[in-house]
């Protein structure tokens, strides 16, 4: 699992909640490129037809504030017509329509993020699960160990499966990773990958 590109349509204003949503999904080995921080790098939303075209899956952010733009119908038509596979990720009580209409997304769950993502992580990993016996893909997020004068790359590998992940989660465990030259541990939080701490020997 390298190389996938997931491209993010959402409204200009749900920008923060986005971030926050994707924050720990942005440290797998795949590029998630969110419509909004992308408009920096070129001059208009149209530009990002290639981005678009280049993805893997399509997150459609659907909120109430998707109402002042026309461009998440826009990206979604477009990825539909490219044969991209596009997940809504919606408020409760945001309906989805049109080419998503009977596409079960991810809701929202603004009280606990930390749900939100552990589902938004479980839609990813099978929709960028490879074809063949391999049901559930090796993910892994790869970093420099922070001790000082270290820098060695250190490897976290998600074998397990999501449920396996939330029942560690629900367990107050959490996942490892070890720095190989230094020793130290770096500790994460199986629902939702994020960083914990770090413990030096």
């Amino acid at each position: 699992m390298t190389g996938e590109q997931v491209y993010v349509s959402h409204a200009p204003s749900d920008l923060t909640l986005v971030q926050d949503l994707f924050s720990t999904v942005k440290n797998f080995p795949f590029g998630v490129h969110i419509a909004l921080e992308e408009l920096e790098s070129v001059r208009s939303r149209k530009q990002l037809e290639g981005r678009v075209a280049n993805s893997d899956v399509v997150v459609a952010v659907l909120t109430e504030d998707m109402a002042d733009t026309t461009w998440i119908d826009q990206e979604i038509g477009y990825a539909v017509a490219k044969g991209i596979p596009v997940l809504p990720l919606r408020d409760e009580g945001v309906s989805r329509r049109g080419y998503v209409g009977d596409v079960e997304g991810v809701t929202i769950d603004r009280s606990d993020l930390t749900v939100t993502i552990f589902n938004l992580l479980s839609r990813l990993r099978s929709e960028l699960a490879p074809l063949g016996a391999l049901s559930v893909p090796n993910w892994y997020i790869r970093f420099p160990c922070t001790v000082p004068d270290c820098g060695h790359p250190v490897t976290l590998e998600l074998e397990q499966g999501q449920t396996k992940l939330w029942k560690l989660y629900t367990h107050g465990k959490h996942l490892t990773a070890s720095c190989a030259a230094c020793g130290s541990t770096y500790c994460f939080n199986p629902a939702t990958i994020g960083f914990r701490g770090r413990k030096e020997v």
